[in-house]
Formats: C-alpha cells, sequence, structure tokens
C-alpha cells in the first residue's frame, strides 16, 4: 500500500494526500473521491495492518497447539515479520505515536491494539490453567509486559534477530511455571 510506503519513509508527519495521489498515479480529486479525509485514510491504513497481521496469525494455525507452543509461534511471528517486513513495525510506530496526539489515530489503532493484547491475554489464562505458566500469573498485566518488552527490544539501535531472542526467551522464563521447566 502506497500511504504505508510513504509513512514508513516520511513518517506520519510528512504524509500529504498529494504525494499518495501521485504515487499510486491517480489525481488528487479521484483519491478524495475514495478517501474524503485524513481520519478515512487513517482508519484505513489501521485496517490495513490489522489485517496483515490477522492474515499471518492464521497461516499458521494455532489449533491443538500447547500454550507454550501458541507463546513461541508469536514470538516466531514477530520476529519473522519484523525481519521480513519492517516497513510494518515503522508504520505502527508512527501510528502509535500519532494515537497518543490524535483521538481519530487513537481509535483507529485500539481494535488492533486490543485484539493483540486478547490473544496474548488468552495464551496465557490458558497456559496458568494447564500448568504451563505460573499460577499467580495475571495474563493482563503479563500479556503487557510481553507485548511492551516485544516493542521495546524493536525500537533498541541496530535491532537485531539475536536481542529478539534473547527477550523472547527472557519473557518465557519469567512466565513458566517451575514445574514445567522440569
Amino acid at each position: 500500500m502506497a500511504v504505508r510506503r510513504l509513512i514508513a519513509e516520511r513518517g506520519f508527519e510528512g504524509l500529504r494526500m498529494r504525494d499518495i495521489a501521485e504515487r499510486v498515479g491517480i489525481n488528487i480529486a479521484t483519491l478524495h473521491y475514495h478517501i474524503p479525509s485524513k481520519e478515512a485514510l487513517i482508519t484505513l491504513v489501521a485496517q490495513s495492518l490489522r489485517d496483515d497481521f490477522i492474515a499471518q496469525h492464521r497461516a499458521r494455525p494455532r489449533g491443538g497447539l500447547t500454550p507454550l507452543e501458541c507463546m513461541r509461534l508469536e514470538f516466531a511471528d514477530f520476529r519473522d515479520t519484523f525481519l521480513n517486513t519492517p516497513d510494518r513495525y515503522l508504520v505502527m510506530g508512527e501510528m502509535q505515536e500519532r494515537s497518543r496526539r490524535d483521538p481519530a489515530v487513537a481509535a483507529a489503532m485500539a481494535p488492533m491494539r486490543g485484539y493483540w493484547h486478547q490473544q496474548w491475554r488468552a495464551i496465557l489464562e490458558a497456559g496458568r490453567t494447564d500448568g504451563t505458566f505460573r499460577a499467580d500469573l495475571d495474563p493482563s498485566a503479563a500479556a503487557s509486559i510481553i507485548i511492551g518488552g516485544m516493542i521495546a527490544t524493536t525500537k533498541q539501535p541496530n535491532p537485531s534477530a539475536e536481542a529478539l531472542d534473547r527477550v523472547f526467551s527472557e519473557l518465557e522464563r519469567c512466565f513458566r511455571s517451575p514445574s514445567s521447566e522440569l
């Protein structure tokens, strides 16, 4: 999507409807016909990101996997996406930053953030129930910690696959039940 490429290249603040029209080879009036406002554009970008993440999730089904296997698959998906489609994370970061100041962006991003948090919470609840994860685990708080750790690692100078893998290992170790490590 041209809009996402422009956001990745210039940041959200550098995004102009005229540049989008030029990038896709249409006139500005045609663009405004299809995307009448910046709010509509923001919603479209957020929906496209969400759709990409849902498609990635569905490409590797989790049915029948243990909570620990689901956790590791979520980590692997994050790692693969970060390494193979880094622009997706640049756009997500730009949208996140903008959402702090712009209620329209915050509203567009909320369903995606909620979906991701719910996925993690479900994995952690299932693991707490089956004894894989600590019995005293707060799945909602732990989901926030995991998501925060994953995002923070990508924002480090020169993030690498090895850095991600080290963080993933530590996160797993933090939440596993001592009895499940035997």
